[in-house]
């Protein structure tokens, strides 16, 4: 096989299908029955030069695709499999890549150089090619290396820094790439190529040169040639050394301060005068300073001493320069936008308004009087872009600075707005209506002193809002999205009478004819349109709007029955179907839970429960998982509204939960099962007890399962505590199976990487989850079998004692914890007294909950303490 295999490759791009079937077949044959040989053909197929290009780019992509993929199960099984390869095999094969990057072809040195990473984030990790990054950079040190070659081993130098951690490296080795990287960027370099590769490779190489950042002399010889290279002639690889620019600004932050000067310099010519691609990298070096600062605002306080910040408050002292090159920018608006795609699109305008946001929300009230005399210098002016620029720059600055400050110019300037709202250019009004959206948003709240919304200024905001949703579809989508804040800003009201309430049946009514419009291709406006109706029932005052949320329950029930009739003759009329039946399934999800909330109109749920479970069973039958989510949430949510009279649905909708319980592919579709089984129980209680059996040995099958999704199991464990809550005793049973589930997880849980965020908030999932099942077990026995957890309590305890002493706990961590240890006192009484005895730590912890401004935690400790006592002097 491996001598035709060049036949073989080329045949699996022939047009004809019979002839690729055949041969995809005969390469799929060659790599199960030899992996190893199956490789080195491959490798020897990419570095032939002799070899069609056609044929060495295909062994170069299953070679890449034989190393690594997207999944994290199936690049663990890849990465397994060549670590078994024999040694002298992976020794030709990486002798072969090498090889390649000196080849004529350029995708040849391409492929290598990103199959060399791909085999180095296998091995460099293992301490194993540590030969690699001296090979490579023998390329860049020979004096007689051509362009290509150079241009290859700089792109995978850059590949290889991606693909592993900056641990992986020696000091050394990083000190002797940089170097590398650095020289090939240096305009002694005559080849472009070769310059560009440089670059990108340093910007891949970034995040290991901390200690060459930390040092002067080395990060000032780093500056300085970025700073060099993004003035190049050469417009790709000015774009480029301003990525590592804005990068430089997030990563070393704390080291910029000498070199200000002269980046401001640099990113306000090239905001000016440059070419987009490279105005826009300027633009964003200023939003990563922004972010940073913002987050050590948020970090340290904003009114913290500023000595003890580590902010250099770039941002307050560049801010009378840095705003009007921002304005500048919003001036700069694409010609003719298709507004249909305008979220797509990313131009100097968008970028300066987003700019201009960060720094509004970094400097507060500073920013307004530099902002202020545009607007008004520009909003009446006749050119579209000067009204549009001045109406983006208004909205901008809307979240950062006080109400106090900004009140006043929005109740001079609403009028204003609202007129805007019938401006000849389609972009203003598009603006005009995001603006509105902004100041709902951000100023409008029935807590608020300053009202922005009033008895006199409502019926003319709704007129607007009602007569511009029926605009061009890119006007129609932001009326929606103010039309969301707007009502949003209500929710304060509470029970209390509404000012909204008169025009909720109009506002309803304008939404469902916006989610029909048939004039546009635009599905983002019908999600709009449904997620406006969605925050028009949940924030509306209930006992005045009943009578019409309940006619809108039967409406979307209409509808939702009429996509069931719907013509499919195509994959894309299927997905049009699935995307309205989520849509709808969602709307009956918030209205099912806004009506049951209220005793007096809970009756008009348990009316329609019939009609809208048969509904949702057909929604199931369309087997599509978007839709799978959004029925199962909106049962979730008619089983909390029906409680035990849900009953009677279950026989039928068992299979379809046991299905949603199986779907380990969309795994969403599998939480979101675990989360109605919840649901269920707490609607049920024992009624639940015929369906455990299923549902228990599914959920086992879940935990047990390598290829589901992490993030499920947490969900898990916290279900098995509901389930137990809701049978009691007849949970005994399944303590057997489930008990060492919970305690390999508590083992897991001391495993995970401290250093890993990601890792830190899966393991506070995780805990929640097991003491939440603890406590479900432990509350579900105490009637009539106290004493089925006493020899599982010790092991608990140490459990609860570790976490305790984990400063990484989050509060909800430790509240579940005080919760279980309150349970374990409560359901075992004067059997768990030795064991309260004999520990403290849980008056450690009772002592930090009463200290905490968390009235929940302190209730939840005030309740497991009154228990412990109890346990004690009996």
């Amino acid at each position: 096989m491996a001598m035709e295999i060049t036949q073989v490759l080329l045949a699996a791009q022939s047009a004809d299908g019979q002839i690729r079937a055949v041969a995809e077949a005969n390469l799929k044959q060659f790599q199960e029955h030899n992996l190893p040989h199956f490789l080195l053909s491959l490798s020897v197929e990419l570095s032939s030069e002799q070899k069609p290009p056609e044929s060495r780019r295909l062994a170069g992509i299953i070679l890449k695709n034989s190393l690594d993929a997207k999944d994290a199960v199936r690049k663990q099984e890849l990465t397994q499999r060549w670590v078994t390869v024999d040694p002298s095999i992976k020794a030709q094969i990486k002798e072969s890549l090498l090889r390649t990057l000196g080849s004529v072809v350029s995708e040849a040195r391409n492929t290598s150089s990103q199959v060399i990473a791909k085999v180095a984030s296998i091995e460099v990790p293992r301490h194993e090619w540590e030969e690699l990054i001296g090979q490579l950079l023998n390329n860049m040190t020979q004096l007689d290396s051509p362009a290509p070659l150079k241009q290859a081993t700089l792109e995978a130098l850059g590949y290889v820094c991606e693909e592993i951690s900056p641990q992986d490296l020696e000091q050394a080795q990083v000190n002797a790439v940089l170097t590398a990287v650095v020289q090939g960027m240096s305009q002694t370099e005559h080849s472009s190529e070769v310059r560009l590769a440089a670059v990108k490779a340093l910007y891949n190489a970034l995040d290991f040169a901390q200690t060459n950042f930390a040092n002067e002399a080395e990060r000032n010889f780093i500056m300085k040639v970025v700073c060099e290279t993004a003035l190049s002639k050469e417009l790709q690889i000015r774009q480029a050394s301003f990525e590592c620019l804005v990068s430089i600004a997030s990563t070393y932050y704390e080291f910029l301060e000498p070199y200000m000067q002269t980046l401001f310099n640099l990113t306000a010519n090239a905001v000016r005068g440059d070419e987009e691609p490279v105005a826009l990298q300027a633009i964003e070096f200023w939003s990563s300073i922004c972010d940073e600062e913002i987050e050590i605002q948020e970090a340290y306080g904003e009114d913290d001493d500023e000595s003890s910040s580590p902010s250099f408050g770039f941002i307050k002292k560049a801010l009378p320069m840095l705003v009007p090159l921002m304005l500048e920018s919003l001036l700069k608006q694409e010609e003719d936008q298709d507004q249909d795609q305008d979220d797509g699109i990313w131009n100097l305008s968008m970028a300066g308004g987003t700019c201009l946001g960060l720094i509004a929300r970094n400097v507060g009230d500073a920013i307004v009087p530099l902002v202020m005399p545009f607007v008004e210098s520009n909003i009446t002016k006749e050119d579209w872009r000067s009204r549009e620029a001045a109406t983006f720059a208004f909205g901008s600055i809307l979240e950062g600075p006080s109400i106090e400050k900004l009140a006043p110019l929005v109740h001079s300037g609403l009028d204003f707005l609202l007129n805007a709202m019938k401006d000849q250019n389609s972009q203003v009004k598009d603006t005009t209506a995001w603006t509105l959206g902004r100041i709902f948003e951000f100023l409008h709240s029935t807590s608020n002193d300053s009202q922005v919304l009033t008895l006199a200024n409502l019926p003319r905001i709704i007129s607007v809002m009602l007569e511009s949703i029926r605009d061009a579809a890119n006007v129609a989508e932001k009326v929606c999205g103010a039309i969301y804040f707007l009502a949003q800003g209500f929710e304060d009201a509470g029970s209390n009478s509404s000012i909204l309430t008169p025009y909720v049946g109009d506002i309803i009514a304008a939404l469902l004819s916006t989610a029909d419009r048939a004039d546009t291709s635009n599905s983002r406006l019908r999600s709009s349109a449904y997620e406006t109706l969605n925050e028009i029932v949940r924030c509306s005052c209930i006992s005045e709007t009943s009578n019409m949320i309940a006619h809108l329950l039967h409406e979307i029930m209409n509808r939702l029955s009429k996509t069931l009739a719907l013509q499919i003759v195509s994959p894309e009329d299927r997905e049009k179907q699935s995307d309205l039946q989520a849509l709808l399934c969602g709307v009956l999800q918030v209205i099912i839970q806004k009506i049951s909330n209220s005793e007096d109109s809970k009756s008009i749920i348990l009316q329609s429960a019939d009609q809208m479970m048969i509904l949702f069973l057909r929604v199931f039958d369309c087997h599509s998982s978007t839709v799978h989510e959004e029925a199962m949430l909106a049962i979730g949510a008619l089983a909390y509204a029906t409680g035990s009279e849900f009953a009677r649905y279950m026989q039928e909708f068992y299979k379809y939960l046991e299905t949603g319980l199986q779907n380990f592919e969309e795994y969403q579709v599998c939480s979101i099962s675990v989360g109605v089984i919840g649901d269920i129980c707490r609607a049920l209680d024992e009624k639940v007890h015929p369906y455990c059996d299923g549902i228990m040995t599914q959920l086992l099958k879940d935990l047990s399962s390598p290829i589901l999704h992490q993030s499920v199991k947490p969900p898990i464990f916290s279900c098995f505590g509901d389930i137990a809550l809701a049978i009691g005793e007849h949970f005994e049973k399944y303590v057997p199976y489930v008990i060492p589930m919970l305690q390999g997880a508590a083992e897991l849980c001391s495993q995970l990487d401290a250093d890993d965020e990601d890792m830190l908030d899966y393991g506070n999932q995780l805990r929640r989850g097991i003491f939440e099942a603890y406590s479900g077990i432990l509350q579900g026995s105490k009637s009539s079998k106290a004493d089925l957890m006493l020899p599982h309590a010790s092991p608990l305890l140490k459990f609860i004692e570790a976490v305790v002493r984990d400063k990484n706990r989050d509060e909800e961590v430790t509240k579940a914890a005080v919760a279980v240890i309150g349970d374990l006192a409560d359901t075992l009484g004067p059997n768990s007294k030795v064991m309260f005895k004999d520990s403290s730590f849980h008056m450690d912890i009772l002592g930090e909950c009463f200290e905490s401004d968390n009235d929940q935690l302190k209730e939840t400790a005030n309740w497991t303490q009154g228990m412990i006592r109890r346990v004690l002097v009996s």
